[in-house]
């Protein structure tokens, strides 16, 4: 994969904040008592910068990345796409203004393949959805796979293929729809230890070279350090946001970057935030949301 480009040459492939004002999801139940799985939920997720998401099982991560992306409605709360400023800048002073929702696209951890379709048919399926013509898709098909170092494997079926090279198809799936803002929802969690690691450090390289704003849901302190600008540690549920961490270790960041003592001294602060919700979490019934 070709190295990352210097920090200062990132730009911003979308202008548009995405602001989560007091956004709570409560769930009916058939017992009667209703499940809060999201509290009162305040953030902005900056263009062009990729924040994590991290906290216990249960705590509404998967659920607060579905209300962004539109596949669920928050019961209060406003979800808001807003450019500060006539530049897209991010000056705090600037008057906000309302914006249509930028083009998202979703890395699931499931693979979700079809298995009947090549790998390059499986990439381009959602241009062919969106009517683009064949060559062009194609082509841009090719150049996704070539991103994620599976050129020469157009031809293969996802039989063919071990999951991290499955997961890789995933996200050049995503990313040939060239999103503006790209979503991560436990991108690596069904792979091994040692994949893992080889794909966090790529995903980095790949989210560092095109300036997308990303959104990441991990339970890995270690991916969130590597891959993001801005950590949010949230609470068991109801999920609330405990704390907002800025992530200020250099760029382009790798596995070596994990023998920085700023990486310690990180790792260290986000975990002893999340070892008492872990524990609370714990105490309680309830998946992954």
């Amino acid at each position: 994969m070709p190295s990352p480009a210097p920090a200062a040459a990132r730009t911003a492939t979308s202008a548009t904040t995405i602001a989560v004002e007091a956004v709570g999801l409560t769930f009916p139940s058939k017992s009667g008592e209703p499940t809060v799985a999201l509290g009162e939920v305040s953030c902005r997720f900056a263009p062009g910068k990729v924040t994590a998401i991290i906290g216990p099982s249960g705590c509404g991560k998967s659920t607060l990345l579905q209300i962004v992306r539109g596949f669920l409605a928050p019961t209060r709360g406003t979800l808001r796409f807003l450019l500060l400023g006539g530049d897209g800048a991010t000056d705090a002073a600037a008057t906000p203004r309302d914006v249509a929702a930028p083009h998202m696209a979703t890395v699931w951890q499931a693979f979700n393949l079809f298995p009947w379709r090549t790998v390059i048919d499986n990439v381009a399926f959602g241009l062919e959805v969106a009517g683009v013509p064949k060559a062009e898709r194609l082509a841009r098909a090719r150049k996704a796979l070539a991103a994620v170092d599976l050129g020469g494997f157009e031809q293969k079926y996802p039989r063919q293929l071990s999951g991290g090279m499955r997961q890789r198809v995933g996200i050049a799936r995503a990313l040939v729809m060239e999103p503006e803002v790209l979503l991560l929802d436990e991108p690596f969690g069904a792979l091994d230890a040692q994949t893992r690691l080889v794909l966090q450090e790529q995903l980095a390289t790949l989210v560092e070279r095109s300036g997308t704003t990303a959104i990441l849901v991990t339970h890995s302190i270690e991916e969130a350090i590597l891959l993001a600008d801005t950590i949010l540690v949230m609470t068991a549920r109801p999920g609330r946001i405990a704390a907002e961490i800025h992530d200020d270790l250099p760029h382009p960041r790798s596995m070596a970057t994990t023998h920085d003592p700023r990486f310690a001294a990180l790792f260290d602060r986000i975990y002893g935030l999340l070892r008492q919700e872990v524990i609370r979490a714990m105490a309680t019934e309830g998946g992954d949301a």
